[in-house]
């Protein structure tokens, strides 16, 4: 089966900033969690997916088809959620159907009620009256309910309460089950990531540095602490970050395996997603 989301060499260059050559692949059936500090690039990356910002250079292919070419068609199988992006403060859910069923052809009105429901949302209350949570799940059930094949979202669950966080990470892993289905999410709560997403690709200064499978990631790469001694018997092809500490040293390695059998050094603690991206900012090339 094609790609969902294509995206090769795409380069968009600004006074202060610049994407350099990203390049994405999102199957059917996926997560895909878009990573990286503020700045980093990634409402860039999502902006120039929607056609909302010119690029310089490159390709991007969704559902097989070119973006700008084929941009109205493409757009009627897109579910977007931008950050502090929506309806008028002053509509309700009834009013948000309304509107919606006259805009998408496969609006299912049916199915928008039956998750107002589910998720105990008011029907009549204008929804500058929501809570955040309430908001954010609105929001997410109005784009699936218009049955897109791919989300892309921008900050789904930042400033929510657990309770709401874990219905709406419940909401998308109940979304990709259908393998004709693909979700593109950037956030900054990586822990939500580790829970959903089935592929993480970390964007720092405009340039990818990692993407790869989530399990690849948190299974093999891990951070070592040791001692300054220690530090200076490890090969430094064996290193990708290092950051020194007052007592010790905190080092990134990307083959846990490998580093248990080839060194006599056991404090190898278990990775977090905030771990590597800190350390990949932060940390020091052993050069």
């Amino acid at each position: 089966m094609s790609n969902i989301l294509t995206i090769k060499n795409l380069n968009k260059k600004y006074d202060n900033f610049e994407l350099k050559n990203i390049n994405i692949e999102v199957k059917g059936g996926v997560i895909v969690g878009f990573i990286g500090e503020n700045g980093a690039g990634k409402t860039t990356t999502i902006k120039s997916i929607l056609n909302l910002i010119n690029i310089d250079q490159g390709e991007i292919r969704i559902f097989d088809k070119d973006y700008k070419k084929y941009e109205k068609l493409i757009k009627e199988d897109i579910g977007v959620i931008l950050d502090n992006s929506f309806m008028p403060e002053s509509l309700s859910p009834i009013d948000i159907n309304s509107i919606m069923k006259n805009m998408y052809k496969r609006w299912d009105e049916k199915l928008f009620f039956n998750y107002l429901d589910r998720f105990k949302l008011p029907k009549d209350k204008a929804i500058k009256d929501y809570s955040s949570g309430m908001l954010m799940k609105l929001k997410i059930i109005t784009s699936i309910s218009s049955k897109p094949k791919l989300l892309i979202l921008d900050e789904p669950t930042n400033g929510l309460d657990p309770i709401a966080r874990s219905e709406i990470l419940d909401l998308f892993q109940e979304f990709v089950l259908d393998d004709s289905h693909s979700i593109f999410v950037s956030s900054h709560i990586t822990k939500d990531l580790e829970q959903v997403a089935d592929y993480i690709i970390f964007i720092s200064n405009g340039e990818i540095i990692l993407n790869s499978s989530k399990d690849s990631l948190l299974d093999n790469y891990a951070l070592v602490k040791c001692s300054s001694s220690d530090f200076d018997l490890i090969d430094k092809k064996d290193i990708i970050k290092y950051k020194k500490n007052k007592y010790e040293y905190q080092v990134l390695i990307n083959d846990k395996n490998n580093f248990l059998k080839k060194y006599n050094i056991k404090t190898i603690d278990k990775i977090t997603l905030d771990d590597i991206m800190l350390l990949y900012i932060k940390g020091e090339n052993n050069e």
